[in-house]
């Protein structure tokens, strides 16, 4: 499998204190759209800032197309189209004179430059505002400037870090559409913490928590770990028939149960149970006691459920993967004790 991105125990430490990125070893397939999600503070903003070059790594090492990464890499800066998180421009300039500063930092000939500003300005729908200054644009309109700086140069890989933080409906909606659009001639790279983006346009996901890289695969793969079938049911009732709910569920059905707020119940069906008897159980309960169902939610398989158990699983085994990772030999270390 070729690779767009690999890092090989890649690691940054500010400081010598605080910990970014922990021996992270990730493969990002050509063509991809690879999301990379995790919490804030996880530790995405500064992995792809090490891509970019522009820190340098603590330990280990990152290639992007074959190529090392690296604060004097600049071939492997000129692949790449970055759209950082809520990005900055010059506010004095007007869209298309900041457009046109990049091309000519690409190098990019003026003629191919010019068609290539222009065709990007409508693609991104910011040809109402090209004779406002930058500093007045909304912050939908900068980030639509963002990702048509980011495309100017026709880079094989995009690295976008959270494309869609403080966008209205509208430009959120956008983004993603595009993102759709360019998954068929380059590699593109989400970061994001917005579950919702990941599921609707990634088929890779890498899930970082803490500086560390939890799980990576396509997005069936991180699915399936979520071994159960999930079930939502909205309820209506009384507050006595609610209650009486809550006391006959456990001893009447086998089925792990939980009360997401006063009338929201969430089933949980292990794999390779009888999903249709444990509801049927549940709902003939609740009819018993004066409960109405008022929708009902299947949630098999869902991304958020996949990644909460993926963020729980590293809390409670963080220790044990440390004890199972390798140790340096008394070789290792040139014969000398410690």
């Amino acid at each position: 499998m070729d690779a767009a991105i690999r890092t090989e125990h890649l690691t940054k430490v500010f400081g010598g204190v605080v910990i970014a990125v922990n021996d992270l070893c990730l493969t990002v397939p050509k063509g991809a759209v690879f999301g990379f999600l995790g919490p804030n503070g996880a530790g995405k903003t500064t992995t792809l800032r090490l891509l970019l070059g522009l820190h340098r790594p603590s330990a280990g090492q990152a290639f992007v197309l074959g190529r090392p990464c690296g604060i004097d890499a600049a071939d492997v800066r000129a692949m790449i189209g970055f759209l950082p998180t809520n990005p900055k421009f010059p506010p004095h300039l007007k869209p298309f004179e900041y457009l046109n500063l990049v091309g000519r930092l690409h190098r990019i000939p003026s003629d191919v430059r010019i068609a290539r500003i222009s065709s990007l300005v409508r693609a991104v729908g910011l040809l109402p505002v090209t004779d406002q200054r930058i500093g007045t644009l909304s912050t939908g309109e900068t980030t639509r400037l963002g990702i048509a700086a980011s495309l100017l140069a026709d880079p094989p890989l995009l690295l976008w870090d959270e494309p869609t933080a403080g966008l209205d409906p509208a430009a959120r909606r956008f983004a993603l559409d595009l993102i759709q659009e360019l998954r068929h001639d380059r590699t593109v790279v989400v970061a994001t913490h917005i579950l919702a983006d990941i599921d609707r346009v990634c088929d890779h996901v890498g899930v970082m928590f803490e500086g560390r890289m939890i799980f990576s695969g396509t997005m069936q793969d991180m699915k399936r770990r979520l071994r159960q079938e999930g079930i939502t049911l909205e309820l209506a009732g009384s507050r006595d028939a609610l209650r009486k709910a809550t006391e006959v569920l456990p001893n009447r059905c086998q089925v792990e149960h939980r009360w997401v707020s006063e009338n929201v119940l969430s089933l949980t069906v292990e794999e390779g149970a009888g999903r249709a008897k444990a509801l049927a159980d549940v709902l003939h309960v609740l009819a018993e006691v004066g409960v109405d169902l008022q929708s009902i939610q299947s949630g098999h398989g869902d991304t958020e459920s996949a990644y909460l158990n993926l963020l729980q699983e590293d809390q409670s085994h963080g220790f044990a993967r440390f004890q199972d990772s390798p140790r340096p030999t008394h070789a290792d270390r040139g014969g000398v004790p410690v």
